[in-house]
C-alpha cells in the first residue's frame, strides 16, 4: 500500500510540476493494430473468444479446485492462484483493446494508462514466481516424497503464494513512476494496443536511458533468476526420473511435469524476445503481435494444458457437472 501511494503521489507531482512548464499530457491514443475496419471486426470477434475461453476456463478450474476436496493440495492450491492470475493478467489489457476495436475510441487517460501499465507489469512479475514456485513444489514432491508434506505444508504454501503476488509491487512503483514522470512532449500516440514502458518511452522528449537500464534489470532479477530456478528444478526431478525403475511412475511424472513446462516455455520464450529485444525508433507491427502472443495465449491455454492432461481434475470436473445435472443420482 505504501507503494502504491508513493506511486499516486509522483503522478500527482508530476501534473502539478508539467502544468507550470507546458500542457499536461491529459490522456493518450492507442493506436492499437493498423488494419482495415473489416479486419478490425475479425480481429475483434477472434481476441473476444479468446478472451471468453480463457475467463471462462480459469475460473472453472479455479471452482473444482475449490469445491473438490480431493484437490486440496498444494499444487493445486498454487494452480488456482495460477488462473486467478491469468484472468487479472488478460483483463488488465484485452477489454480495452476490445472497446477500441468495437467503438474506435482509442484515448486512454493519463492515469488509466499509468494504473494499466503498473498492473500489467506486476502481474507479469508474479506469474514469474509462481511459475518458478510450482517447479520447487514439483521437484519436493518427487525428490524428497517423504518430507513433501512437512516441507510444503499449508503455511509455507500461502507464504509462498502471498509473496509472489507482492513481490513486484515495489520494483513496478518505482518503474512506473519513472517512466510516468518524464515529459511528453513529441506525441500523444501510442504505437501499441495496451501502455507498456516500450511504445512510452518514444514518446519522451528526455533521456531515458535510466529507464531502459532499470526495465533490463527488473527482468534479469524477476524474470531470469526465478527462470534459473525453475531449470535447477527440473534437472534435479529429470535426474530423479532416469533413477526410476517404475514404467508408470515416469508417466505420470511426465505427463504432469510437461504441463508446466509448456507453460514456462510459452510464458518465458515470448517474454524474452519480447522485453530484451534492442530498442528502436519505433514499435513494429510485429512487436504488437508478441505482446498479444505473451498477454493472451499462455492465459487461454493454460486450462487446456492443465486440465486435459491431469486425470484428477478430469475426474473432478466430471463428478461436479454430474452432480449439477442429475442431482438426484449424485
Amino acid at each position: 500500500m505504501l507503494c502504491l501511494s508513493l506511486f499516486v503521489f509522483q503522478l500527482k507531482t508530476y501534473e502539478e510540476t508539467m502544468s507550470l512548464n507546458r500542457t499536461v499530457v491529459t490522456e493518450f491514443l492507442l493506436l492499437g493494430f493498423s488494419t482495415s475496419p473489416e479486419r478490425q471486426i475479425l480481429l475483434f470477434v477472434a481476441v473476444l473468444a479468446v478472451y471468453m475461453v480463457t475467463v471462462v476456463g480459469n475460473l472453472l478450474i479455479i471452482l473444482v479446485t475449490l469445491l473438490d476436496s480431493t484437490l486440496h493440495t498444494s499444487m493445486y492450491f498454487f494452480l488456482s492462484n495460477l488462473s486467478a492470475l491469468e484472468v487479472g493478467y488478460t483483463s488488465v489489457t484485452v477489454p480495452k483493446m476490445l472497446l477500441s476495436l468495437i467503438s474506435g475510441d482509442k484515448r486512454i487517460s493519463f492515469t488509466s494508462c499509468a494504473v494499466q501499465m503498473f498492473f500489467f507489469l506486476c502481474f507479469g512479475i508474479t506469474e514469474s514466481s509462481f511459475l518458478a514456485t510450482m517447479a520447487y513444489d514439483r521437484y519436493v514432491a518427487i525428490c524428497n516424497p517423504l518430507f513433501y508434506p512437512m516441507i510444503m505444508n499449508k503455511k509455507v504454501c500461502v507464504l509462498l503464494a502471498a509473496t509472489s503476488w507482492t513481490i513486484g509491487i515495489p520494483a513496478q512503483a518505482v518503474q512506473t513512476s519513472l517512466v510516468f514522470t518524464l515529459p511528453f512532449c513529441s506525441s500523444k500516440k501510442i504505437n501499441h494496443f495496451f501502455c507498456d514502458s516500450a511504445p512510452l518511452l518514444l514518446l519522451a522528449c528526455a533521456d531515458t536511458s535510466m529507464n531502459e537500464t532499470l526495465t533490463y534489470m527488473v527482468v534479469a532479477f524477476f524474470g531470469m533468476v526465478p527462470f534459473a530456478l525453475i531449470l535447477l528444478s527440473y534437472i534435479r526431478i529429470i535426474a530423479t526420473i532416469i533413477k526410476m525403475t517404475s514404467v508408470e511412475g515416469k508417466r505420470k511424472i511426465f505427463s504432469t511435469c510437461s504441463s508446466h513446462l509448456i507453460v514456462v516455455a510459452l510464458f518465458y520464450g515470448s517474454g524474452i524476445i519480447l522485453y530484451l529485444q534492442p530498442r528502436s525508433s519505433e514499435f513494429p507491427d510485429s512487436g504488437k503481435l508478441l505482446s498479444l502472443f505473451y498477454t493472451v495465449l499462455p492465459a487461454m491455454l493454460n486450462p487446456f494444458i492443465y486440465s486435459l492432461r491431469n486425470r484428477e481434475i478430469q475426474t473432478a470436473l466430471r463428478r461436479h457437472m454430474w452432480n449439477k445435472l442429475f442431482p438426484c443420482y449424485s
